[in-house]
């Protein structure tokens, strides 16, 4: 690849904000879905940058393939903060007669909103306000809180003012805004396939006591090279994103060979509710197969998380 074309594309990149990059590389359609997956997204922007422009050159990209991934970062720019703003503020206003909006910008094409709702008879009750952060080019917001009365005001303003044909409403939430952003927006790289390490399995310290007869050691060597491989290959080798619980809510029939039982005869299914909570529980999870707490791999239940973008789950019978 020409050196001017690998500065033209490098340049371009360094434009676009971290939180639409992978949007607008799959958008530009250059780079194929498993070498978009070999880059940590959660590296410095300039580390990103480099290994893009290394994909690049392999790939022999031309001033074509360039010119076109300009084109669509143009068509990113084209987003009007100024206009999202007034759209979503009047649709508000009409709706609720007392109703305050505050909006502040940041770095990263975000918008972050402040909204003190009233009622037509009341004023706005500035101490219980719901802070909203919504990036532009993307059907997602994140409140500070759950609403329920005016939930579908809200993304009735957030639908209609980002120009989307729906606000993507999740069943994820976390106290950590960077998290659930890399989780959302993809930039956690939970990678199932193979990681290269500088270090064989077999090199590393797996704690074991040299004093052991030597087959009981060799059986652990391959019990633990096991567990910390699926736990690897699980997880990846990254900082997981960090969230405070997992909720699960089962409903299902009781089964039994038994006739006549009362819970046999329940046609309302059993209700149960099972939360998992830690302070980071995604590492938390990660740890539990290495410490010997639990067998591996884990349930899929646990480890997809990420991959689903949910911490709540209802599960019911097939």
């Amino acid at each position: 690849m020409d050196e001017t074309v690998a500065e033209f594309i490098k340049r371009t990149i360094l434009k676009i904000p971290m939180n639409e990059l992978i949007t607008i590389l799959k958008a530009w359609d250059f780079l194929s879905e498993n070498q978009l997956q070999t880059i940590n997204f959660r590296q410095r922007k300039e580390s990103v940058v480099q290994h893009l422009v290394w994909l690049c050159e392999e790939k022999q990209a031309s001033v074509n393939d360039a010119a076109l991934l300009d084109i669509i970062c143009e068509d990113v720019d084209l987003f009007d903060m100024k206009q999202f703003k007034n759209s979503f503020k009047k649709i508000l206003q009409r709706a609720l007669k007392n109703v305050t909006v505050s909006f502040r910008e940041t770095e990263e094409n975000a918008v972050w909103i402040r909204i003190a709702w009233g009622t037509q008879y009341t004023k706005p009750n500035q101490y219980k306000p719901t802070y909203v952060v919504y990036y532009s080019q993307t059907p997602y917001a994140f409140t500070s809180s759950r609403l329920r009365r005016n939930a579908p005001l809200l993304g009735q303003a957030l639908t209609v003012a980002s120009k989307h044909h729906q606000i993507v409403k999740m069943d994820l939430r976390s106290r950590y805004l960077d998290s659930l952003k890399a989780i959302v927006f993809k930039q956690y790289n939970q990678i199932f396939e193979s990681h290269n390490s500088t270090t064989p399995l077999q090199e590393r310290n797996l704690g074991l006591d040299v004093n052991m007869d030597s087959r009981i050691i060799h059986e652990n060597i391959v019990e633990k090279e096991r567990v910390q491989q699926i736990t690897q290959e699980t997880f990846g080798d990254y900082p997981q994103p960090q969230l405070e619980f997992a909720q699960y809510k089962l409903e299902t029939k009781f089964k039994s060979d038994l006739n006549g039982s009362i819970l046999a005869e329940r046609e309302e299914p059993l209700r149960c509710l099972i939360k998992f909570s830690s302070p980071h529980l995604l590492e938390a999870l990660k740890s539990l197969a290495p410490a010997g707490i639990a067998d591996a791999p884990l349930s899929p239940l646990l480890t997809c998380i990420p991959n689903k973008r949910m911490n709540y789950f209802k599960i019911r019978d097939k």
